[in-house]
């Protein structure tokens, strides 16, 4: 009889791999009831335990400024088109049929962390998502252009199943950089979902792209597959500022 393996025999297995179908199968053929439960219960554990390490991996490749989750989320001065439902946001099934994110609003109020909470909830459905602002994309891309390095970037971003594009208007961008804006918009078209967040209304977007005709090109891909999220009222980190009442912004 073969000695019974000590727990350093059979940890040392686990660095093979998981086992296959046809070796579970024959295994089982001769497994008692107690086998079976064991070994049930054994890859269930090693099935839940993959999951959270994908999960953890997709999260920390997302690039997410700060974690946030719907859980709590004030939604009294949000409007969700008709549709488009919070289970949707929830479970992130948009991202799923490649439709697209718009969130408009004042400044502060609530859009980058729904943005934010929703491209958690697609890491934990196991969706590749990246998070980034803007202004910060368009340089990084614009500068590996330099570099002739833009074509692998683009590719990169194309593996994505969701891209969030968080502060759009915030932050001037030149002619060249809103041209490879578009093309990130347009390569993303029926394949990758967006979600973009800006305080300005879709008819203030030319201003952002020094171009109305691009701006145009744009909007008609977005909306296309689209839905509109509405945001109104102050700014939470005012109204929750430890200066509260001792500034006022306007314009924003």
């Amino acid at each position: 009889m073969s000695p019974t393996p000590s727990v350093d025999d059979v940890l040392a297995l686990t660095s093979k791999g998981m086992l296959t179908r046809a070796v579970v199968a024959r295994a089982l053929e001769a497994a008692t009831e107690s086998n079976r439960v064991f070994l049930h219960r054994l890859l269930e554990a090693e099935v839940a335990s993959r999951r959270r390490s994908k999960i953890a991996r997709l999260t920390k490749q997302a690039g997410f400024p700060a974690l946030k989750t719907l859980e709590g989320f004030d939604w009294s001065h949000t409007t969700l088109p008709a549709s488009l439902s919070r289970a949707d946001l929830e479970a992130a099934t948009f991202a799923t049929r490649a439709e697209n994110l718009v969130l408009t609003g004042p400044v502060g109020t609530g859009k980058t962390h729904l943005a934010t909470a929703i491209g958690l909830a697609a890491c934990q459905q196991g969706l590749k998502v990246r998070f980034t602002t803007v202004a910060h994309l368009v340089l990084a891309l614009a500068k590996a252009a330099k570099l002739a390095q833009l074509d692998r970037e683009m590719t990169l971003l194309r593996k994505l199943d969701l891209l969030i594009l968080d502060e759009l208007g915030y932050v001037p961008i030149d002619l060249d950089q809103a041209r490879i804006l578009f093309q990130v918009v347009a390569d993303a078209y029926e394949t990758t979902s967006l979600i973009i967040t800006t305080n300005l209304e879709f008819a203030r977007w030319g201003e952002i792209l020094a171009d109305t005709q691009m701006a145009a090109a744009l909007i008609e891909r977005v909306v296309h597959h689209g839905h509109h999220i509405t945001f109104e009222g102050t700014s939470w980190r005012l109204e929750n500022s430890l200066m509260r009442g001792a500034t006022t912004i306007t314009g924003a």
